[in-house]
């Protein structure tokens, strides 16, 4: 397992110790979420877990349907 070693500035360093501590995650493991996140190549449990939660968008043909007929245009 490879160990990264990284420097933060005071404010950056509280505000990750704060979302840390509410976590309940260790700091190594906070970090190492994040860039999984970043390197994953899969969609999200929370974005897959969308599927089917709303219906089908209608095709073009279906929403084209309720357009009245166009206007001529104008000799310019």
């Amino acid at each position: 397992m490879g160990q990264v070693t990284i420097y933060l500035d005071e404010t950056i360093e509280k505000k990750m110790n704060s979302i840390v501590q509410n976590s309940h995650l260790s700091k190594s493991k906070w970090v190492a979420n994040l860039i999984h996140e970043k390197v994953s190549h899969e969609w999200p449990e929370s974005v897959t877990k969308l599927s089917g939660a709303w219906k089908d968008f209608p095709s073009a043909e279906e929403l084209r349907d309720n357009f009245s007929e166009d206007l001529q245009r104008e000799n310019i």
